[in-house]
Formats: structure tokens, sequence, C-alpha cells
């Protein structure tokens, strides 16, 4: 099994680690989601609301998790509801994590073969990428955390880059007027936002590889923060950029935006190209990401040791990844891992919670 006291990780390293973890598809696919649900100007707002019901979620996985030190969600939760209510729980979370990693690389490789290596078979893209991340993974978290302090500054970078230059083309009137429609379409939107926001979830093992644990909600705010903090800028410049209806009836809302304008001079004179080579950088660590977790699941819950659960995980996202066949089918399974993503997100540390305060209070009374 996976042995977490050779494996920690900074303050730091942890809010960077949820940071790319939340961090990845959604920057291009968010405005899009958001303004077919709202269809007013008003989709940021619902970003703003969304973030801080999630921030909330957080706080109550990160408290949930400081209770039991240095033991994932997939050791507490049979301590919590016993063995077999625990270790179905923990299976869930095994499946989405497994689901969704297969999400991030068929998104990854579908944005590669639309813009940049046409004509390339799915399998070609994805297959690598499984087996370096594979390698990444092999070596712990620490590795892929390390990794991740190089990524992220590089992809914030880019895309304020790309915010600052897309200003040239941005419409304050895009944004007005503001609740035009009251405030039931923001309500609405919630929805969307939220799915962009799942894999929250791995605040539950992130707490216990902390070298300090009494550090982890400051580095837990912060971390799904930034994420919250780019989300809405991107709903706000693309929206600004395009218009509510452009935004609604393009499938790559953000690159759409990079598309136009051109920047005559400039080392890049279109920003779409360096962008998703940027990104696809991001989604591999969202990939990374997930498919640590449900590793680790795997190797706590069934007693495997902690590589053959990744040997053995590694056929099973790749038929994931290549399940779906057409584009509006990735799509689905994206509402579909976002509707479970949901329900994950708020009955496992709600759950949990509940049922752990009930069983604190009761051994209290009996003392």
């Amino acid at each position: 099994m996976f042995r977490r006291s050779d494996d920690k990780i900074t303050s730091k390293q942890a809010a960077v680690f949820l940071t790319n973890t939340v961090l990845g598809a959604g920057i291009l696919t968010l405005p899009r989601g958001v303004t077919e649900t709202v269809k007013t100007p008003d989709a940021w707002l619902s970003v703003l609301l969304g973030g801080c019901i999630v921030i909330l979620v957080v706080l109550l996985m990160v408290k949930l998790s400081q209770q039991f030190p240095g033991n994932t969600v997939y050791q507490y939760s049979r301590r919590i509801v016993g063995i077999i209510p625990g270790g179905f729980l923990s299976l869930l979370l095994i499946i989405y994590f497994i689901i969704i990693a297969g999400f991030e690389i068929r998104v990854l490789a579908e944005v590669t073969i639309y813009f940049l290596l046409e004509g390339t078979p799915i399998w070609a893209i994805v297959i690598p990428f499984i087996w370096v991340g594979s390698y990444l993974v092999f070596g712990g978290i620490n590795p892929i955390a390390r990794l991740y302090q190089i990524v992220l500054p590089i992809s914030l970078f880019f895309l304020l880059i790309c915010f600052v230059l897309s200003l040239r083309i941005f419409e304050i009137d895009h944004l007005r007027p503001v609740l035009s429609s009251g405030i039931l379409p923001v309500v609405k939107g919630l929805k969307s936002t939220v799915l962009v926001f799942t894999g929250c979830e791995v605040i539950m093992t992130l707490v216990a590889f902390l070298q300090y644990p009494e550090k982890a909600i400051k580095a837990m705010v912060v971390g799904i923060s930034i994420p919250w903090v780019l989300y809405f800028l991107t709903v706000v410049m693309v929206v600004g950029g395009l218009s509510v209806d452009s935004t609604m009836t393009s499938t790559w809302p953000t690159i759409n935006l990079m598309r136009s304008f051109e920047i005559s001079g400039f080392l890049f004179e279109r920003l779409e190209f360096p962008l998703l080579v940027i990104w696809m950088m991001q989604m591999f660590c969202n990939f990374c990401s997930f498919f640590f977790n449900a590793s680790l699941g795997v190797s706590q819950v069934f007693g495997l040791k902690y590589r053959y659960a990744i040997f053995g995980l590694i056929p099973i996202i790749f038929i994931s990844t290549m399940t779906p066949v057409r584009m509006m089918e990735v799509f689905s399974l994206g509402d579909a891992i976002g509707y479970m993503g949901i329900i994950l997100f708020f009955l496992v540390p709600v759950l949990l919670s509940i049922v752990f305060m009930i069983r604190k209070k009761g051994m209290k009374q009996n003392v």
C-alpha cells in the first residue's frame, strides 16, 4: 500500500495541487455552459455565487479531514460509517475519479485534433498521455506537486496575457443590463458553475499528505480561490468580447475569443495556438490528479500495492476515454460527470460530517 509518511507536501504545494486539479477544461467550456443556462449577461453572477457555495463545502471537507490526521477519506469513511457503507462511498469516489480522468484526456485529445493535429487517430494521442501520466503518478504525490509548481505559473501568466490583449475587443455593453430577468436565471446558472469545480473531492485526500495539517484551511481556500477568480475572469472576458449569443453558439468560446483578434508584430499574432499548447499541459495535470486519487483509493480500499493499482487502472482509464464516439457524447459525459460530482461533492462530506458529529456527541454522553 501507499506509504504517506514517506510522501509529504507543503501547504503551498497543496494549494497548487488543488488549483491544478480544478483548473482545466472548464476554462474552454464554462462560458458556453453557463450562458446557455442563464441566457442573460448575468452569467458572471452565477460564477461568483457558485464560488461562494463551493468554498463553504471546501471548509467542511477540510474540517472533517483534520479530525483524522494522516488518514484519507478512503480510510476515515470506514471508521465513521462502518466498513461496508464506507467502502461503498470510497468505491463511488474511485469510479468517479476514473471516469473524470478519462474525460479530461478525451477533451485534451479532441481539442488537439480539432485545432493542432487534424486527422490524427484519437488513440495515438490518448495512449502517450496516459503512459506519461502513469510515470508521473508512479512517484507519488511529491513529484506531481513539484511538476504542478512549474506548470501553474506558466498557465496563469499566459492566460492573463491573453485576457489583457483581448481587451481591445471587449465591450462592456455585452454585460448589460444587470439582472434584467431577475435573480432566477442566476440561480439556474449555479448548476453549470458548480460543475466546473468538481474534483474538489481531492481535498479529502490532500489533507492527509500535508506536513502541517493545521494549515490546511488557508491552503485549500487559496487553492480553490485561484480557479474561482480565473473562471470569473474567463466568463466576463468571453461574454464581453463575443456577446451572449455568440458565446452560446460556440463549441470552444474561449478559443474563439482568442481567434477574434490578431496582434501585429507580436511574437504570436494569433494566440489560440500557444494558448492550446499551454492548456494541454493544464489538462494533463487534471488527469494526473484524478489518476493519482483513483490509484490511491484502489490501493487503500482493496489493500493492493500502489504500483499494482496504477497498472491495473491504465486499461480501465483508456476504455473510459474511448467510450464516447462523437463530440456530443463527450459533452454529455461531461454533464453526467458534473451531476455525479455534485452529488459526491455534497453527499460525502456532509453525510460523513453529520454521522461523525452524532457519534462524537453520543460518545461524550456515554462518558
